[in-house]
């Protein structure tokens, strides 16, 4: 799905609940030091396991990259809306280890990510992104997303009102 998806090491599979402390850890980084997400508190693995099992009993994907046995990232979707009229559409996400950057593995997730969601029958995948966010925007413009929407000052995080820009593809 995504342009030129780089051929990486490692190998993408189901996220279990033994995986939890890790995303959690990759994740915290993203709540400790960006804006990537409005969550302010770091979290556990304990809170991350039960997370990963709502998405899966939703019969959505949560994927785990693993190369030489560490999880360097995860992807996963989720429904946009509750409405029943929403039901093909998902909201995607992917987050990698910080020193995992730049190497073509969040493209490899997403690639992977929408294939699984397109399989399940999903029509539209949004993807909100706190802006300014330059690699997250690169990654989803790479994937065929558009900028659909834009949304100014609805967060507030380190002292700042933050936008967010919605990007959607349609499968």
């Amino acid at each position: 799905m995504c342009e030129n998806p780089v051929m990486v090491d490692g190998d993408i599979r189901e996220g279990a609940a033994a995986d939890a402390e890790a995303i959690a850890r990759i994740y915290n980084h993203y709540i400790l030091n960006t804006i990537v997400t409005f969550e302010e508190v770091p979290v556990s693995g304990e809170v991350m396991a039960p997370r990963m099992a709502a998405v899966h009993a939703a019969g959505m994907p949560w994927l785990v990259l693993e190369v030489e046995g560490r999880i360097l990232g995860y992807a996963y979707a989720s429904s946009w809306k509750a409405r029943s009229a929403y039901r093909y559409t998902a909201e995607a996400t992917v987050y990698l280890d910080a020193a995992a950057t730049g190497r073509g593995y969040g493209k490899r997730l997403y690639s992977v990510l929408l294939a699984r969601l397109k399989t399940l029958g999903m029509h539209a995948v949004v993807g909100s992104i706190g802006l300014p966010n330059e690699a997250s925007v690169g990654l989803h413009e790479s994937c065929g997303f558009i900028r659909a929407a834009l949304f100014p000052e609805v967060g507030f995080k380190f002292g700042r009102w933050v936008d967010v820009g919605i990007w959607q593809l349609l499968l």
